[in-house]
Formats: structure tokens, sequence, C-alpha cells
């Protein structure tokens, strides 16, 4: 069942419209961009970017030859920017749909969380780690980055946290291989970012 949103397609769309997009960095970031470097094809045949934005992550992937790579986004503006980019991303990869109406069959190798769990309303965030875990097959990745950090009383995203309340929201549906601060985030962003790379159980 799709939980209710305060931030729906029209404020995202909104903020497109209006320039408010400072979660994009415009490139993918080295984080990810590390861990795609050395992922072997056998990890990750299916793919899935949740609230991918403009998905520099999905053209980076694309570029390495990952050929089930499957973006979501409420903004059709965000998954317009992508095929422009990059003509040859399979249009039917590109979903313009609710993370959490999206099928779990077939199942997903790989998750990757990149500035979308900060953008949901606080209270989604157990129903995001759960649907996280429905979308993957058993032993499946979800990796990526989480703001380690307080942006304080913001009535809007980014939303930031603590290690402690996002293990809480993980350990029910996942082992964790690794869940610490990234060493190589962008400037602006280093000290403020968890990387996670997640396993979900059997």
């Amino acid at each position: 069942m799709k939980p209710d949103a305060l931030f729906d397609e029209n404020y995202w769309r909104s903020r497109y419209s209006t320039g408010r997009t400072g979660w994009d960095t415009g490139s993918i970031t080295p984080p990810l961009r590390d861990y795609f470097d050395q992922m072997g094809s056998a990890d990750a045949r299916r793919i899935l970017i949740p609230g991918a934005g403009r998905a520099y992550e999905a053209e980076y992937l694309h570029k390495l030859g990952f050929s089930e790579v499957h973006v979501a986004d409420l903004a059709p503006e965000a998954l317009a920017a992508l095929q422009q980019q990059v003509p040859g991303f399979p249009a039917a990869h590109l979903l313009h749909q609710d993370f959490f109406t999206l099928p779990a069959l077939p199942p997903y190798d790989l998750l990757v969380e990149q500035t979308f769990f900060c953008a949901l309303d606080p209270h989604l965030r157990a129903a995001y780690a759960q649907q996280c875990a429905a979308l993957l097959r058993p032993g499946g990745t979800l990796m990526g980055l989480l703001f380690e950090t307080d942006f304080g009383p913001v009535a809007e995203p980014p939303f930031g946290g603590t290690r402690e309340e996002y293990r809480a929201y993980f350990e029910p549906y996942f082992d964790f291989k690794h869940f610490d601060t990234a060493y190589n985030s962008l400037s602006p962003r280093q000290d403020r970012e968890l990387f996670i790379c997640l396993k979900r159980k059997a």
C-alpha cells in the first residue's frame, strides 16, 4: 500500500520549474563512481535508482555497459533530462512512478540511494526501508549515501538524521556490510555523508 506523502509530484515539479534543485551536483559523486568502477556485471544485473533526479548515476552505469538500469522519479522533467542527455538510454527504463508503488517483481539486484531518502517526509523512512527490501532479491544490495548531519528544524527537504536512527530502519531487513562516514565525499558534503552497503536478508 502506498503511504501518504507530503511532497507529491506537484511539489517536485515546482522545484524543478523554479530551479530549486540544490541536491543536483551536475555529475555523479565520487563515492558512487568509485563503487560502480569496481562492480562486476554479476553483482548487478538489474539496477534501480529511485528518486533519481537527473540521474547522473544511471548515465554513468549506462556508459559502463550495464543494460538493465531503471530510474524512477515523480517529476517527468527529471526523466526527460536523462533522456535528452543520454538518447540511447532505454525509454522503457524511465519510470514516472512513485517509489512506493513500484512492483516487486522481477526483483532488483542493486538499489542505489542518492539524495532520495533525505527528500522523503521523515515519517516514510521505515516504509522506505521495507520497500527497498521488497524490491530486492534475497542477497541483493542497497548501497549509496545518507546525510549524517542535522539540517535543523526545516519544513521541506533535505532532512538529515543520525546513523543510529537509520540503523533502526534497516536492521529488520538487511545485513550491514558497510555503514560509515564516506571518505571521498564532495567537499561541501565532507564528513556529512554516511556510505552504506547493505545486503537484503534471505
